[in-house]
């Protein structure tokens, strides 16, 4: 379904395919980055996606939201591994022309704002 809302909005603003499969390989790399997160934040949390356009650019925010208190974990390794997570936001810059991932590890707010402009 994210997907589908990028690949739509962007298109009504003149999108080429590329740049539509280029948004959408960073949205679906973002949201697995943000789920991943999940895991190691030991409690039930929304992840929470925004769509809004501007006359020259799509921006897309994922948020993860932790929405309870933290779940008893059995004692294991964090999920993501640094070096994964750096290759990981990488490939998103690849994608889009602006990638800030923003982590508050007090609270296991994970936000990522992603902005793809239009050429020309």
């Amino acid at each position: 379904m994210a997907k589908r809302v990028a690949t739509t909005l962007g298109g009504q603003l003149g999108f080429s395919l590329v740049d539509l499969d280029e948004l959408t390989i960073a949205l679906t790399q973002a949201c697995d980055s943000a789920i991943a997160a999940a895991a190691d934040i030991g409690s039930p949390a929304d992840l929470k996606l925004t769509y809004f356009a501007t006359n020259r650019a799509l921006v897309v925010d994922v948020d993860l939201m932790p929405t309870g208190n933290p779940m008893p974990l059995a004692k294991h390794d964090p999920a993501v591994d640094p070096e994964l997570q750096r290759l990981a936001y990488e490939m998103i810059r690849c994608f889009v022309d602006d990638f800030r991932p923003q982590v508050e590890p007090t609270t296991g707010h994970v936000s990522f704002r992603m902005v793809k402009y239009l050429a020309g």
